[in-house]
């Protein structure tokens, strides 16, 4: 968060699955962290809705439970030592349950008489429910704004299902709310180090007049999980890693890095320069495009069933774990550059990173590319779990003879500022409730990237059984290095 943030103003959540893994395991979190940080109004309200027959009490039960499982598991997405009783109870003290049925009147003409000032509704609900719960929204009244008060809605990825669905969405949407109504979340964007890569490229000047294709060979983008579908096989069914992951996520990382400068770091500005880029983004070919789906294996010593083995999921499955495609970008900046970006379940490490290789300078000092010590200049981003900037490059190893080593300057937020467990969700709770939509998506945004990836997909709809598997604990399979090798390059090391 940054230094000095202002309190949010009053107002009441609404979440739309309070039942849900998602509330449980980031947004509760997140909004502990901001009340421990003193950043919400002392007349905070948290409604939650959901089909589930419960109550205020057995809700806040469940989800203090959740929150001390977090103090068992260190490499969990938020993890703490201990929950802070007073901060919790701040929180458990303003929740309020009802139960619902997201297709039905009359739970919204009962929500109706609970809410008053302003309101942010949260979807963190199946995307097949967005338009209904909109639209009951509507019926209601419950989007129509006063001169001092907002309402606003939030809503989680997936953004659609491809283009046509994500186009249909945008259009059921824009005709019940205004666009500045409408708040789609990435959380990938409330991460520290996605903004990060903001103030690197454009607040330092060693790096802008050499980011492009003059100085860069390539970029590589990965977001590797250890964990498998845990559970959600039957979401994961109808989604796959790459609707899941590379529309949202892998492209918000490769709009970060490759977005002209916006101009001012506003909104509108903001999203343009995003939306620009990934239009600029040339047709892919399914020879572009792995697909892979896990094994049986080991990850970290554990044993690992095979996806297909995992609950809800069919036993022929074709639904790919493992994305890895390579892809241009038609512009001035970028053009002939490749982009490599993968992602996948159950691999040999969890790591999120985006990953600048530098040219090699025509002519060595001390003699020919490629002597021995010598090795590329690469800037390496990672987004988690450590946070970090890490830049290769070459020097002279100490003695009376010229010869080069490898070695790195680094920039670490633990060794900078305090680094309290956060989830990434806290800065877009907080700046949503300020009516700030710099760090979420825009119509055109999501747009682009579905019709970016469409192609992909269409090809694997004529040809679902192209998929490639690969043991459970590997780097993927052995398609997604030949797509990089034919290149001529590599993959990143995976740690």
């Amino acid at each position: 968060m940054p230094n000095a943030a202002e309190v949010a103003p009053l107002c009441t959540l609404v979440i739309f699955g309070a039942m849900g893994d998602l509330t449980k395991r980031l947004l509760m979190p997140a909004l502990y962290n901001l009340a421990g940080m003193h950043l919400l109004d002392a007349g905070f309200k948290i409604i939650g809705i959901d089909r589930v027959e419960s109550s205020d009490a057995v809700w806040a039960k469940g989800l203090t439970e959740t929150m001390q499982s977090f103090t068992q598991d260190k490499t969990a997405e938020f993890y703490t030592e201990k929950v802070n009783e007073a901060d919790w109870g701040w929180i458990t003290s303003r929740l309020h349950y009802q139960q619902g049925d997201f297709a039905n009147a009359d739970t919204f003409a009962k929500l109706a008489h609970e809410l008053h000032g302003n309101v942010i509704f949260y979807f963190a609900i199946a995307a097949r429910f967005f338009g209904t719960v909109a639209e009951q929204l509507a019926k209601a009244g419950l989007l129509r704004e006063k001169k001092d008060a907002f309402r606003r809605v939030v809503i989680e990825k997936p953004f659609g299902h491809d283009l046509s669905s994500a186009q249909a969405l945008d259009k059921q949407l824009l005709q019940i709310a205004r666009e500045d109504q409408i708040y789609r979340i990435d959380h990938f964007m409330g991460k520290e180090m996605v903004q990060n890569v903001f103030a690197l490229r454009f607040a330092n000047g060693m790096f802008e007049p050499v980011w492009s294709g003059a100085h860069i060979d390539h970029v590589q983008i990965m977001a590797a999980e250890t964990i498998g579908v845990e559970g959600r096989g039957g979401f994961y069914e109808g989604t796959g890693a790459l609707r899941d992951m590379v529309p949202n996520h892998l492209f918000t990382l490769l709009a970060m890095t490759t977005m002209e400068h916006p101009g001012e770091y506003t909104p509108d500005a903001v999203h343009s320069a995003r939306a620009q880029v990934i239009e600029a983004v040339d047709q892919m070919s399914a020879a572009d495009v792995v697909r892979g789906q896990y094994t049986a294996g080991s990850v970290m010593g554990q044993p690992v069933q095979a996806y297909r083995n995992a609950a809800n999921v069919d036993a022929k499955s074709n639904t790919e774990t493992f994305v890895a495609l390579k892809l241009t970008i038609n512009n001035d900046r970028w053009r002939g550059v490749p982009f490599y970006l993968r992602t996948g379940k159950c691999l040999a490490a969890r790591h999120t990173r985006i990953s600048v290789f530098f040219k090699q300078p025509k002519a060595a000092v001390f003699g020919p590319v490629g002597d021995s010590g010598r090795g590329r200049n690469v800037l390496r981003i990672d987004i988690e779990p450590q946070e970090a900037a890490v830049f290769d490059l070459n020097v002279k190893q100490l003695g009376v003879r010229p010869a080069l080593t490898l070695t790195n300057m680094q920039f670490r937020y633990e060794d900078h500022f305090p680094t309290p467990s956060r989830v990434g969700y806290e800065t877009l709770f907080h700046a949503c409730m300020l009516g700030d939509s710099t760090l979420f998506q825009r119509a055109d945004n999501i747009e682009a990237a579905w019709k970016a990836v469409q192609p992909a997909l269409d090809a694997w709809a004529a040809d679902p059984a192209s998929l490639a598997l690969y043991p459970a604990g590997s780097d993927g399979p052995e398609s997604a290095t030949a797509l990089i090798a034919r290149d001529g390059r590599e993959w990143d090391r995976l740690d």
